[in-house]
């Protein structure tokens, strides 16, 4: 057995590890977090200075019990989990258990971190351990404290005033405020026309444009032109007086240093795999973890290629700069490398935290050398920060950029603008991304070359009508970005804040941007409207500041918690007694329905947004229609709220003259004709569905009905074709065929038989309130289940029955245990 046992997070970093260390080590994983709070209330004891009451993680369990065993017989134990205060936690947790269960008398206990997987790295860090730092556990264990204290306190508070299922986060809810205002800003937005004036020159040695800049001797700005009448008014004016040619009047140069970007940080790398490779933060993240813990080199064997993937440091260490302007000198020449190294200052204060900025764990390591042993998204990704690295310590571009001043007549005038590179610099390797279209974009070009007093042909001049535009939906390049703005999270959780936000449905990603859903919406304007405090970007921040606080040893975790604790939980008694139902989930009133006189308002239900006609206080009762795909409650206008009551409609006759019709059922759209039922497609839109689509679908269901029926046996008893192979039936249990028999060679003595010995089908709980369509089969209805949206579920409960949904008693929904390696969502 080896002499000391050293713990990593993950088995991909221990397989690379063990072969560093030799056989006096045996390296385990504990496959991420061992140890959680308990799923229930009580989990965190403010009455206990915050005592926190935790378990070990189900899944592993057998890991642990691994580690413990090797425990035993080690005399030293290294705890090598990850840098940050997550890791530093994990090992905390991971000498907690073994103490308890009496495993580390006399026995040295070692914390070891590294910023990269290399043999050197690693045996240096073995060389040079420290204690474990419990300002950094006391900081994790405050965030998953806070954190707790919000989602088992506030989320309650959500199913009572909003609706069931929905949950709060404390970083989270900031962050979906962010993109419900960007949305509310886009609606607001009232759109100002303008015109812009443009000069087609045509130079002998390259034809470009110039942009109208004087006009009538006065500066033109963007909104002097309002309207077509004027536009064209000026354009006829700018032709007469050009008379067919524009005369240089004066030209601008000037050399200017644009210098690279800094190294990658977790933020920054997120952004720039987003704007240029399409990739999710959540995918940066999976694939940049698999960079860092190893990859299999052919006879090198496993390598770990990037450093440490979550920092906020943009710092390089000596040797790793050395390196890099020896590879620089080699590749680029001697003028590409910089009299003196770049240096990066780190922003983060964290003086603990503070390691290297994410690079190559060797720059010789170029991205064509290890090609062959990474996938397409590996590949990429690591081209990606090995350029972004390389760059950062090479020359500054020199650009020279020229302006060119046109007078045309006395009293009016053009600029054209255009670069020139000098000198490269760094963008021979890499140039930084942007979210949105710059000026200088149109600064890219190159002008002919020309003198001052030359006439240049004019050969058209464009005035172009132009609106301006709303503020754009937020990318996940652009989100993180503002996240990392306004310091709300840190940027290791970024990925998970977004994973959230997503799973949850409180947005959704349209054309890659992100749109909250009227859930999102209803919970943002809940606790922006009644917990404004706690989703304010100012109070978010500063509280990350007391964590990082903690984290130095310069604040105490329990007085944090007590300052959080008193104000929020007075606030959550009151509001639960105080809000109410209908403005939390945020119904609007759209007017009155001109048949009935009744007022017409969209509503948010258990199964999503809806429509309504009448009130609850009426004689008759509310009619109900569920909003359709891309409506929104928010920006839903009376007549389309009105049209929604017009299902279900009658397409038109059959050839056998039986009238077809399409509506919503308990299992979502259909359309029908007499007693045969077919669903629609997630293309199909029962407002508009044509009957030539319906009489298509009918016809494919009475296909799949003819063909199901392999054997009847007329006494309920059937043999039939189902979605995973032939069963046998008798309506109330199902039989597997045995795999030697062919179906329809089986006699009804057989079948019954074989269901005699099937097992009872479970009992499933019926929804009360609503009717099954007459003649639709079960297994259409499963079909149809699976298609249909739960705002079509909720239609179909409100068509079919003209009632709202009933409601079910509130019962508390415990958090779902995290998986093993998972990291926590803050």
């Amino acid at each position: 057995m080896a002499k000391n046992l050293l713990i990593v997070e993950s088995p991909a970093k221990a397989k690379t590890i063990n072969k560093y260390l030799g056989k006096d080590f045996q390296v385990l994983a504990s496959y991420g977090h061992v140890r959680d709070l308990v799923p229930k209330e009580g989990a965190v004891d403010p009455a206990r200075g915050f005592a926190m009451n935790y378990e070990l993680i189900d899944k592993n369990v057998k890991h642990v019990e691994a580690i413990a065993r090797a425990a035993r017989a080690a005399d030293a134990i290294y705890l090598a989990t990850d840098l940050d205060r997550e890791g530093e936690a994990i090992s905390w947790h991971i000498t907690e258990i073994l103490k308890q269960r009496g495993l580390l008398d006399g026995k040295q206990v070692h914390r070891v971190v590294f910023s990269e997987i290399t043999p050197r790295a690693i045996q240096e860090a073995v060389a040079h351990p420290r204690r474990l730092s419990h300002d950094l556990v006391d900081a994790q264990q405050a965030r998953r404290a806070l954190d707790y204290l919000v989602g088992f306190n506030l989320s309650p508070v959500l199913w009572r005033k909003v609706q069931r299922g929905l949950s709060a986060g404390r970083v989270q809810s900031p962050a979906l405020r962010m993109i419900v205002e960007r949305e509310e800003e886009i609606e607001a937005f009232r759109p100002r026309e303008y015109w812009t004036v443009e000069a087609e020159l045509a130079h002998p040695d390259g034809a470009f444009r110039a942009k109208l800049t004087r006009l009538a001797g006065k500066k033109f700005e963007q909104f002097d032109l309002t309207n077509a009448r004027d536009a064209h008014a000026a354009r006829e004016a700018l032709l007469r007086a050009a008379q067919g040619r524009l005369v240089v009047a004066e030209i601008g140069s000037k050399e200017r240093k644009r210098r690279p970007a800094p190294p990658f940080t977790t933020s920054t790398l997120q952004q720039e795999a987003a704007r240029k490779l399409g990739f999710s933060t959540s995918r940066t993240m999976r694939i940049a973890q698999g960079l860092y813990e190893g990859v299999t080199l052919g006879a090198e064997g496993s390598v770990g290629l990037i450093t440490y993937m979550r920092t906020d440091a943009t710092a390089l260490s000596g040797e790793a700069v050395a390196e890099l302007r020896q590879l620089i000198a080699r590749d680029f020449g001697p003028k590409a490398l910089p009299e003196h190294p770049q240096v990066y200052k780190t922003k983060s204060k964290n003086a603990q935290e503070a390691h290297e900025a994410i690079r190559p764990t060797s720059a010789l390591r170029t991205p064509a050398s290890v090609a062959a042993f990474l996938n397409e998204e590996q590949r990429k990704l690591y081209e990606l920060i090995w350029k972004r690295t390389v760059a950062c310590q090479m020359q500054a571009a020199t650009l020279n950029t020229v302006a060119v001043d046109f007078a045309c007549g006395a009293d009016n005038g053009f600029r054209a603008t255009g670069t020139t590179v000098v000198d490269p610099g760094f963008l021979a390797v890499y140039e930084e991304g942007r979210d949105q279209k710059s000026e200088d974009d149109d600064e890219q070009r190159r002008l002919p070359r020309m003198a001052k007093g030359e006439a240049v042909p004019l050969a058209a001049i464009h005035a172009d009508q132009h609106f301006t535009e709303p503020p754009p939906r937020y990318s996940e390049a652009s989100l993180v970005k503002a996240l990392e703005e306004y310091d709300i999270g840190r940027p290791s959780t970024y990925a998970s804040i977004i994973q959230v936000l997503l799973n949850r449905e409180y947005v959704t990603l349209d054309n890659r941007r992100f749109r909250p859903t009227d859930v999102g919406r209803a919970v943002s304007k809940f606790l922006s409207g009644h917990f404004t405090r706690y989703v304010d970007y100012d109070f978010t921040a500063k509280l990350e500041d007391e964590l990082d606080a903690v984290s130095r040893g310069e604040e105490e975790w329990v007085p944090l918690l007590q300052r959080f604790w008193q104000p929020f939980k007075a606030l959550v008694e009151e509001k639960i007694e105080t809000v109410d139902r209908g403005e939390a989930t945020g119904a609007r009133e759209l007017g009155v329905d001109p048949k009935s006189g009744k007022p017409v308002s969209v509503r948010l239900g258990r199964y999503g947004p809806y429509a309504q006609i009448g009130s609850k206080d009426d004689t008759d009762k509310p009619q109900y229609a569920s909003l359709r795909a891309g409506q929104s409650m928010h920006t839903i206008t009376l007549e389309e709220a009105l049209e929604l009551f017009k299902l279900p409609r009658v397409l038109g006759a059959a050839p056998d003259g039986e009238n077809v019709s399409a509506g919503i059922g308990r299992f979502g759209p259909f359309v029908r004709q007499g007693d045969t039922y077919a669903s629609l497609g997630a293309e199909d839109d029962p407002h508009t569905v044509t009957l030539e689509r319906a009489l298509e679908l009918l016809r494919a269901k009475r296909e799949a009905i003819a063909n199901r029926v392999i054997k009847d046996f007329g006494n309920g008893v059937q043999v039939l074709n189902g979605r995973y192979g032939p069963y046998i039936t008798d309506g109330e249990k199902n039989a597997r065929i045995p795999k030697d028999r062919e179906p329809a060679s089986l006699s009804a003595e057989e079948c019954v038989a074989l269901l005699a010995a099937a097992p009872a089908r479970p009992k499933r709980f019926a929804r009360k309130g609503a009717a099954k369509p007459a003649g639709e089969d079960a297994a259409a209805s499963r079909k149809a289940a699976k298609k249909a949206a739960p705002a079509k579920k909720a239609a179909a409960k409100k068509t079919a029955t003209g009632k709202a949904p009933a409601k079910k008693a509130a019962a508390k929904k415990a958090p779902a245990r995290r998986t093993a390696a998972a990291r926590p969502a803050e």
